[in-house]
């Protein structure tokens, strides 16, 4: 009996362990069943993500994606699905960056340009006007570069319009992206164009009172020509980094629905030492140049008794014309690429200081009236309305 009892106990917990033996390998069974399970899931969920799906998730993903950042689906995925979106939060930060800049009122600048456009049109068409009658019966170094100043004012003008379209759509750029490229090519050339001409006619004014013999031997046309054309390249030279940051592929970026600003990172390393040079060379050496040529005119014109009182106001009008168009218009627009290279960013206050640039188209006017007697003839005879050309308007023999 005992050993009957024995034997049984022992098939007992032999059959005992065996079931447990079974049932642990069952359990393993499943649980490697259940695994070879998910990961086949996974794989086709991959490949469907990958091969099918791949534009709805993205499309996806731009919509909400600062929940999809917090979402444990991109732990599932390959190296390229993380550096996309990698990608896609550089851009989506970019424009969170942009949409939290504060701008300039679109009403103050459409307000802007509207009176710089009324009043710096029609005073430029009359001294287009009065330099090319003056230039077809003598042609004079100060008038040929005069009258290329009032070129460079037409041509601002004439793309004014489509900035005030931008102004009245909210700053929104909805034109062609080239349009915008050529618009500010050709807003910031003629910015430039004109501080650069300016610094000429100083030039050219010093020459004529302190070497007049050297003058009249500028006075060949041709001089002046090559003079203008030196102007017009090295300005238009030094803006096609406009066309460089917005189309070459390296540096290009995804359109943010504004027209040359909100520049990134690969942008500013190229554009902030360039408009630091365009400070200098453009802005600071053009003024200075002007400044010691006027007040070298002014000291000139007063030492000397036999020039009468009104040549010397002409002086201190032309003086302080060209001063008034540095330091209003391109001064201040200026200091913001210094600040900017400092700060390693665009100003916000950059939208302000361009905006008085736009005032240059009406302050050139006044330069103009003083530096010739054709323009104020023909000025006056306009706004008293003679269109008669009367003998008291008759070409001088010299503009100044």
């Amino acid at each position: 009996m005992a050993t009957l009892k024995g034997n049984k106990a022992y098939q007992t917990s032999q059959n005992k362990k065996r079931d447990m033996a079974t049932l642990k390998g069952n359990k393993a069974y499943v649980t490697a069943q259940k695994k070879k399970r998910d990961m086949a899931t996974l794989k086709d969920f991959k490949l469907r993500t990958y091969d099918h799906h791949a534009d709805q998730i993205k499309a996806q993903m731009r919509t909400d994606f600062p929940v999809f950042m917090t979402m444990n689906f991109w732990k599932l995925n390959s190296t390229t699905i993380k550096k996309w979106l990698t990608e896609e939060n550089a851009k989506y930060s970019h424009k969170q960056r942009i949409k939290m800049e504060p701008g300039v009122k679109s009403e103050v600048i459409l307000s802007v340009y509207i009176i710089s456009f009324l009043l710096g049109l029609p005073a430029n068409l009359v001294a287009l006007y009065a330099f090319s009658v003056k230039i077809n019966s003598k042609p004079v170094l100060t008038d040929i570069l005069l009258l290329n100043l009032t070129v460079s004012d037409l041509l601002f003008l004439i793309i004014l319009p489509l900035k005030m379209h931008e102004a009245v759509s909210g700053m929104q750029w909805d034109l062609p992206s080239v349009l915008c490229s050529i618009t500010s090519f050709i807003f910031f050339s003629t910015i430039y164009s004109s501080s650069l001409l300016l610094m000429t006619v100083s030039v050219v004014r010093y020459i004529a009172l302190a070497f007049p013999i050297t003058y009249h031997k500028l006075q060949k046309p041709v001089y002046a020509m090559i003079i203008s054309a030196a102007i017009w390249l090295i300005t238009t030279a030094h803006c096609s980094i406009i066309f460089i940051t917005q189309h070459l592929p390296s540096l290009s970026s995804e359109d943010s629905g504004v027209c040359y600003e909100n520049f990134t990172e690969q942008q500013l390393a190229i554009l902030l030492p360039v408009r630091l040079e365009f400070f200098f060379v453009l802005c600071v050496i053009p003024l200075l140049i002007c400044v010691y040529c006027y007040l070298s005119c002014i000291v000139i014109l007063y030492s000397r008794p036999r020039i009468s009182l009104k040549q010397k106001h002409k002086a201190i009008g032309m003086a302080l014309g060209t001063l008034a168009v540095f330091l209003i218009c391109v001064l201040p627009f200026n200091m913001s690429h210094l600040m900017g290279y400092l700060q390693a960013e665009s100003p916000k206050w950059r939208h302000y200081a361009l905006l008085l640039s736009s005032f240059n188209t009406c302050i050139d006017p006044i330069i103009f009236y003083f530096s010739s007697s054709t323009f104020r003839c023909i000025g006056k005879k306009l706004i008293f309305k003679k269109c008669v050309f009367t003998v008291s308007c008759k070409q001088p023999t010299s503009s100044s």
